[in-house]
């Protein structure tokens, strides 16, 4: 399972960013994910929450944006956005298109930083 070191390596980052604006922990995470990843949400999303246990990103939260895959099609010059990963054909003409333009994704796009409450008691 993959997941678990790219997770990892999204909280190492995320935890270096902190340090760096003197942030005290991170709320949320922000991550653009493709169909062809390589990358299971579900296995992401799952250890994403163990990795976060003891580190500045406990409770954060993992937003994550599909993004779909999208072809180039060189007989209808023109970008289009498919139905199926297992069909890469231009959804116009037919044509088989070589040329994936988007759905590789796998960014960590942005992060909500947050300084922790003081509580009076």
């Amino acid at each position: 399972m993959h997941e678990l070191s790219i997770a990892l390596s999204m909280i190492e980052m995320a935890s270096a960013e902190a340090d760096r604006h003197d942030a005290t922990r991170v709320s949320a995470l922000h991550l653009k994910l493709g169909p062809l990843s390589g990358v299971v949400k579900e296995a992401l999303t799952f250890s994403f929450e163990i990795a976060c246990d003891g580190t500045p990103l406990e409770g954060a939260q993992l937003i994550i944006e599909d993004v779909p895959v999208a072809i180039h099609c060189e007989r209808c010059e023109t970008d289009e956005l498919i139905d199926s990963i297992q069909d890469l054909r231009c959804p116009r003409c037919g044509e088989l298109a070589p040329e994936i333009i988007q759905g590789r994704e796998l960014e960590l796009v942005s992060l909500e930083l947050a300084e922790l409450e003081e509580v009076n008691l």
